[in-house]
């Protein structure tokens, strides 16, 4: 009779004191669960870009645009004529370098798009291109969103597929590799765009095959 009433007493402790630890358990798994994430700095804040009073771009990056342009399209190659450039906010930032030479394109990308920048007819593209100046840019763009091909107004413009707005390109130390970034707008809600690596060829560039550098650089409208 006492050994039942030990073992009766026994279990009940053994209850209680797993009832305990559960309960300590739950408590610190809602502690964790509840806890806020870090803030991640808001780069519109921290790392403004395409602040307005930048000046002329360098010649070196019309090389760059040069060669990535040199195949032939279907539509009229429209550039506007002051750079633009976005790095989109994918865990803090898209843009993931891990070797020297990339943190040193991904600085200098920054440093160079900090501001807007106006780009000259210096571009060499066999097919030619057309580079809009920015009352061009933004009546092209409404014309564009509204789909209007027809009015006196967008004439000049009914060809035009999509207007790029391109980032002045980062460069690698030894101006072998940039960092380049073109936005394609093809109306209100409606384009694509992307940061990519461009690499040097013989005497021209080239897209560079893609890696985790850029890999979430690239989004569309």
């Amino acid at each position: 009779m006492r050994a039942s009433r030990q073992l009766a007493v026994a279990a009940t402790a053994v209850v209680l004191i797993a009832g305990l630890v559960w309960v300590w358990v739950a408590e610190r798994h809602t502690a964790h669960a509840t806890r806020p994430s870090p803030a991640i700095p808001d780069r519109g804040v921290t790392s403004p870009l395409d602040l307005p009073g930048g000046g002329p771009v360098a010649d070196d990056a019309y090389g760059v645009y040069s060669g990535l342009y040199q195949t032939p399209m279907d539509e009229p190659l429209a550039f506007a004529e002051r750079s633009v450039a976005d790095i989109p906010q994918v865990n803090g930032s898209c843009l993931q370098p891990s070797t020297p030479d990339e943190r040193a394109m991904t600085d200098a990308f920054v440093a160079a798009n900090g501001r807007s920048h106006p780009w000259q007819a210096k571009f060499a593209i066999a097919q030619g291109y057309l580079l809009l100046s920015q009352s061009e840019t933004a009546e092209a763009q409404a014309c564009l969103a509204a789909k209007d091909k027809s009015s006196a107004r967008c004439a000049s413009y009914q060809k035009i597929a999509h207007i790029r707005f391109l980032g002045v390109p980062g460069f690698n130390p030894a101006h072998t590799r940039a960092l380049v970034s073109v936005i394609k707008m093809c109306g209100e809600d409606c384009g694509s765009g992307g940061i990519f690596v461009a690499e040097k060829s013989g005497e021209t560039w080239r897209r560079a095959d893609p890696t985790n550098f850029t890999r979430e650089c690239s989004w569309m409208y």
